[in-house]
């Protein structure tokens, strides 16, 4: 379980590094996508084999729906997942570049934002169960999800910061001392990955839920 959860740790860690430290730099909206894309990508690649990657406590969450994830590793994998985005935040801040928190534009209000990331959490995770359960092979799996993470951030980045993940919101915004939209990101991204299990169990419902 320690490796499973040091890959967890490693692979929020890089995500967040990569992903949140281009916009901490102020990379263009492109590059701030695409630096995503490629964490993601790489993550699942290197560490896919060790842990699944989820690198997503909303996605570990949604995971143990399903049953692809077995109760006794549900907290060491959030727990990982959440210290490794605050370090990689941290790391981040520590450069004096700032951290690249999840904040939700002027032109939305709170309710917006949540049904916003309801919604791209919920495609991310129904990406997610058809792509893993349409493919094996590992390339694929990694560019589809991290494809998918590009293109959401892209089109709803403006809006909300497009976070999905709420490790990708806590370390920042945490270290940045924003914490009011906090609970928003959490709850409504862990609703929208579980809706996709939802959905996906009553159209495919051959997979028995975890105990």
């Amino acid at each position: 379980m320690w490796k499973r959860a040091g890959a967890e740790f490693t692979g929020t860690a890089l995500m967040v590094a990569v992903g949140c430290g281009s916009i901490a730099y102020g990379a263009s909206a492109p590059i701030i996508c695409l630096s995503f894309a490629v964490a993601v990508t790489t993550a699942i690649l290197i560490f896919g084999p060790i842990s699944g990657a989820h690198i997503n406590p909303a996605v570990s969450i949604a995971f143990y729906r399903h049953g692809d994830l077995e109760k006794d590793a549900l907290i060491p994998y959030v727990s990982a997942q959440v210290i490794g985005g605050l370090l990689a935040a941290i790391a981040i801040s520590s450069a004096g570049a700032g951290t690249g928190p999840t904040t939700i534009a002027i032109n939305h209000n709170y309710l917006s934002a949540f049904f916003i990331e309801v919604f791209i959490t919920f495609v991310l995770m129904a990406n997610i169960l058809w792509i893993i359960s349409n493919s094996k092979n590992r390339i694929i799996i990694a560019s589809w999800i991290g494809g998918c993470v590009g293109i959401l951030a892209f089109l709803f980045g403006p809006a909300t910061g497009a976070s999905m993940n709420p490790a990708r919101t806590i370390g920042p915004n945490l270290v940045s001392e924003i914490y009011s939209s906090m609970p928003l990101y959490i709850i409504s991204t862990i609703i929208g990955a579980w809706l996709a299990v939802e959905l996906f169990l009553r159209i495919s419902p051959k997979k028995e839920s975890a105990e």
